[in-house]
């Protein structure tokens, strides 16, 4: 067991680049920076014409801020189980080079400095962002432990980035930001199942339970279910469409990427294997920023 002094020591020799690095794990820069990067891009399919640099800053800053501060009430709450977990062990709170009462004071200070900015915007998307950190930390992180159900809880924040966008702009929710929020909100199904099939031994061996099993098994109707909702792109976009909230050129842009999407969910149902899985979990990935571009093409 290690001595107050013995910490002490360790405190004192960490370089700026470790509590740099430390403080990328801890706020989950990388994540943090693809959420960000759907609100700033629905920011600008809203103001059109109409962008204007200023408020396109607060945004970014506050929605960075607000990202941030759930990314650490989530580390905070979760740090006993991450220890558990090969692929997040080495987090600052998790690896206890961060005290947790620390940590409290920065999401503390990023939660009330990114709400004000957000409400520099206007008070709905404050609230928005609000509600977004208040989901994501505390309603799906604590019921991962608990139900499946936490993947569909956890879908509203994680699609709630363009809606801030949007919103941002517009001051209200058009149909519009909601089109584009029923596409990231699907999108983030056949994303999150086929990380956690890569991840569903250390998720198991930490208790969580974000995905359906079948006699201490994966279920393989998740496979079946990561397709169908994959599918569902498909009539989000045709709806789309028909109300006028996309061009032609944008729906069959669209709906190409959403095709190649649809593919990669197909082999992983057909296989359900760890190597579809992934490249699934990779065509995720390429998706949303494609998906992002379509429809500011095509708004």
């Amino acid at each position: 067991m290690k001595t107050k002094a013995q910490v002490q020591v360790r405190a004192a020799s960490l370089t700026l680049k470790d509590w740099v690095q430390d403080f990328g794990l801890l706020v989950k820069f990388r994540l943090s920076t693809f959420v960000v990067f759907s609100s700033a891009v629905a920011y600008v399919i809203a103001a059109g014409s109409a962008f204007a640099i200023v408020p396109f800053v607060v945004l970014i800053t506050g929605g960075f801020l607000i990202t941030f501060a759930a990314n650490i009430f989530n580390e905070i709450l979760e740090a006993d189980y991450d220890r558990m977990m090969e692929r997040t062990a080495n987090r600052p709170l998790a690896a206890q080079r961060w005290t947790p009462s620390s940590a409290l004071v920065l999401a503390g200070l990023f939660s009330i400095l990114g709400i004000v900015l957000l409400a520099l915007l206007n008070p709905l998307t404050s609230f928005i962002g609000t509600l977004s950190l208040v989901t994501y930390a505390f309603l799906y992180t604590p019921l991962k432990r608990y139900s499946p159900v936490s993947v569909v809880v956890g879908a509203i924040p994680g699609a709630l980035p363009v809606l801030i966008g949007m919103i941002a702009h517009d001051g209200v929710i058009t149909s519009a930001a909601l089109f584009l929020f029923a596409v990231q909100f699907i999108w983030q199904f056949p994303h999150f199942w086929s990380i956690g099939f890569l991840s569903y031994d250390q998720y198991q061996k930490a208790g969580y339970k974000l995905l359906p099993e079948d006699d201490g098994q994966i279920d393989k109707r998740m496979g079946s279910q990561t397709l169908v909702y994959t599918c569902l792109l498909l009539p989000v976009i045709a709806i789309g469409w028909w109300m006028d909230l996309i061009s032609i050129t944008g729906a069959i842009g669209l709906a190409v990427v959403s095709g190649y999407f649809i593919w990669k969910a197909w082999t992983f149902y057909v296989k359900f294997d760890k190597e579809s899985a992934r490249a699934l979990m990779f065509s995720s990935f390429l998706f949303l920023p494609l998906a992002l571009f379509a429809m500011w093409w095509g708004m």
